[in-house]
């Protein structure tokens, strides 16, 4: 830094030296020049710096787990840490992510079943987990709940089918899982719906490594890997 300010003085000095030597318009187009330097310099100082590479080395440094969410239709990433684990009344484990700025999406076996803070959001979703395996159980019915008019409700009742697409490992920053693809499309009061799920296929697994899954009309679909467990 003290050699930029050093070559934007001695540039400086040189113009005005000119400007001196040269007539009043030479030196009203030294300082002009002086002043676009300095601004240049400026904005180079002030910048943010880059934002640090997601690598495996820096997620091993991590003490908690993580996933990474992106909204297609904003073009937002961010990563969220596990806040609570639970079960209820339905088959699967329930687990809660949040932002630091508590924005949540809660995932039942690595399905979403509802956002907070997302704006126009999923109140629930009422889908099958599979035993003993991550993902949707089968197809049939789903019945989605989504913020409407404020603070209203609206139900949406769609019908799915489920298909296997067979083995495709994923890569999530320098790690390949063992996976199989399963595709979810869903037809009804949201329209065409296609959700895709990359889970595990190891024998027992319920981990949904990476998905794409519709949160919405307002939030339309999120992306979603499993950083670290």
């Amino acid at each position: 830094m003290n050699m930029i300010r050093k070559a934007a003085a001695a540039l400086a000095a040189a113009l005005l030296l000119a400007g001196c030597s040269k007539g009043p318009e030479k030196t009203k187009a030294g300082l002009e020049v002086v002043q676009a330097v300095a601004e240049q310099f400026s904005r180079r100082r002030s910048a943010p710096p880059p934002p640090a590479e997601l690598t495996r080395a820096l997620l091993d440094k991590q003490t908690q787990a993580y996933i990474e969410v992106t909204i297609e239709n904003r073009g937002a990433t961010a990563y969220l840490t596990r806040a609570l684990e639970r079960r209820d009344s339905h088959p699967g484990q329930v687990e809660v992510w949040r932002t630091q700025d508590n924005v949540s999406v809660a995932l039942r076996q690595g399905m979403v079943i509802a956002t907070r803070g997302l704006g126009g959001g999923l109140l629930s979703a009422e889908v099958p987990a599979a035993d003993g395996a991550g993902g949707p159980a089968r197809g049939g019915a789903r019945r989605y709940t989504v913020r409407a008019d404020g603070n209203g409700q609206r139900v949406l009742n769609m019908a799915c089918s489920l298909h296997d697409l067979g083995p495709e490992p994923v890569e999530i920053v320098e790690i390949t899982h063992p996976a199989r693809h399963l595709q979810e499309r869903c037809e009804g009061a949201g329209g065409v719906v296609v959700n895709d799920y990359w889970v595990d296929s190891r024998a027992g697994s319920l981990q949904v490594w990476q998905s794409r899954q519709w949160a919405g009309p307002e939030t339309g679909y999120l992306r979603i890997r499993q950083l670290r467990q």
